[in-house]
């Protein structure tokens, strides 16, 4: 019997979403009606529970995830779609919203490391990337203390130099269980 594949069933679910027209209670524009941009980690926990614990709905919010809710780089990606959302999309606020029990908390390179091995990524791959340049133990460990995480990642983007100083930047860490938040830093206070 041939396994299903997740692909196949979305494709379809889609078709059928998109013949019965149920994405007109979701139009909006590209502008957040809320004016704020908010950085949260990727966990399933987060996907609706964050939005209602902060009544946000479709359009009020623009969304940015990634592992940890961590700003790596200044320069990179994250950063990036945070400048954009500020200078062309409207947003007037940040947010910086980790979570309790994230999987990136107290992660350590060496076992993923070993799980790429196990998946076929060759031991020279690592030995070129690190001759590059590239620390990928710094780059793959994760954090101790959730509420330390936020507050490096706000002062990242608080301390950027192409982030206007008019903008607040708030941190917060959220309950994956309740939806309580805890207020680490309020940008209002800087």
């Amino acid at each position: 019997m041939e396994k299903t594949r997740l692909l196949d069933n979305m494709l379809a679910y889609n078709e059928k979403f998109v013949e019965e027209k149920r994405y007109e209670e979701y139009e909006t524009t590209k502008f957040p009606n809320k004016k704020m941009v908010i950085l949260t980690c990727m966990d399933t926990r987060l996907l609706e529970l964050l939005p209602k614990a902060i009544n946000a709905s479709n359009g009020d919010i623009k969304l940015v995830k990634n592992a940890g809710a961590l700003i790596m780089h200044p320069f990179g990606s994250i950063m990036r779609s945070i400048l954009v959302a500020v200078y062309e999309l409207q947003a007037e606020e940040v947010m910086i919203i980790g979570h309790y029990d994230c999987g990136m908390s107290g992660m350590k390179a060496d076992p993923l490391l070993e799980k790429m091995k196990s998946k076929g990524i060759a031991q020279e791959t690592f030995e070129t990337l690190s001759y590059s340049g590239i620390n990928v133990f710094e780059w793959l460990e994760g954090f101790t203390s959730v509420k330390d995480s936020v507050a490096h990642s706000v002062d990242i983007v608080k301390k950027h130099p192409l982030m206007p100083k008019d903008i607040p930047v708030h941190g917060l860490v959220i309950d994956p269980k309740t939806g309580k938040l805890d207020l680490v830093i309020n940008g209002y206070n800087d």
